[in-house]
């Protein structure tokens, strides 16, 4: 009976050496032959297999089998796609030569792509052949473009256009892991913090903050939701005020609107007219917009749109 080639594909994301025991026992009982050395050649050789680094070709591989019966094949990084593809007409012309199977030693896990978009952020942040302007900035200095790209998102779900969506979340994140690798190379050491360490926050926050998931919190529905949250939350800040964490630097109507709702939230009247006679009356728009569940700010929005696109038809 003709022998077999095994082609092993492992993924490059997770440590060298995690395999599944079903690849273990191949590596373990057939010769092992790859393209280059690597740390997943390390880890077999470690563990006892026989691993020959070799000219991937598919004359090597066929006298390979012809000396032992069954091999192993450990695929690069990228699959080795054309050699299996030349592999597999061949012994498709010859059936008689081997059989070819592929085994998945390992899988990425979901999200390992964020670990590529690290890995080329290491690459670019190097302080010899990385990208000089991205070296040069700061927290400060990437602000504005954090908020250009939220905006460009905004606008992506406003069209529904999903490819949009998925690029403009793709600058999101950007913006994201730039930020936390400027962070690990802070001057001073109190302010450093990286990526793991804003990942790590945010899965604690999650798991605190949704007891009804992750604890035995029971609740009668999406307002018992909010209300756990919000309490949460509160006590996680310790604010003195109603008002106490909005953010400053949105748009004025969404912090009108933003202002309105901790307000009512809180179960506070409060007695105001701005002094300026403007701002009273764009006070008193967002007021009556936040009564009737409007949104002001994505009314003014709409209409700004619409008068962009009747500059456009009188041109």
């Amino acid at each position: 009976m003709p022998g077999s080639v095994i082609l092993l594909v492992t993924s490059p994301r997770l440590p060298a050496g995690v395999l599944t025991a079903e690849a273990w026992d191949v590596v373990r009982a057939h010769p092992v032959y790859t393209g280059s050395d690597s740390p997943q050649v390390d880890a077999l050789r470690a563990a006892g297999a026989t691993v020959t680094v070799v000219d991937p070709a598919v004359e090597v591989l066929l006298d390979a089998l012809a000396e032992h019966g069954t091999i192993v094949w450990l695929a690069a990084p990228d699959g080795d796609e054309e050699l299996a593809r030349s592999l597999g007409l061949r012994l498709a012309r010859e059936p008689g030569l081997a059989a070819l199977e592929l085994l998945y030693g390992s899988w990425d896990p979901p999200g390992a792509r964020v670990l590529d978009a690290v890995t080329v952020m290491d690459r670019l942040m190097h302080p010899e052949t990385g990208d000089a302007w991205k070296r040069a900035q700061t927290h400060e200095s990437l602000a504005p473009f954090l908020l250009e790209e939220a905006y460009e998102l905004y606008d992506a779900i406003r069209d529904a256009d999903p490819e949009a969506v998925r690029e403009e979340l793709g600058d999101v994140l950007l913006q994201v892991v730039l930020h936390a690798r400027l962070a690990e190379e802070a001057a001073d050491t109190s302010d450093r913090f990286t990526l793991d360490d804003v990942a790590g926050d945010l899965v604690a926050k999650l798991i605190r903050r949704n007891p009804h998931v992750f604890a035995d919190t029971q609740v009668g529905g999406i307002d018992d939701i909010i209300a756990n949250w919000e309490q949460i939350k509160q006590a996680e800040k310790s604010r003195g005020s109603a008002v106490d964490g909005v953010a400053l630097s949105q748009p004025a109507l969404a912090l009108t609107a933003k202002l309105l709702h901790r307000v009512a939230r809180a179960g506070l009247t409060v007695d105001f007219t701005p002094a300026d006679p403007l701002g009273a009356a764009l006070f008193a728009l967002v007021v009556e917009a936040d009564r009737t569940g409007r949104d002001a700010e994505a009314a003014l929005r709409a209409a700004a749109l619409a008068y962009m696109d009747a500059v456009r038809r009188d041109e």
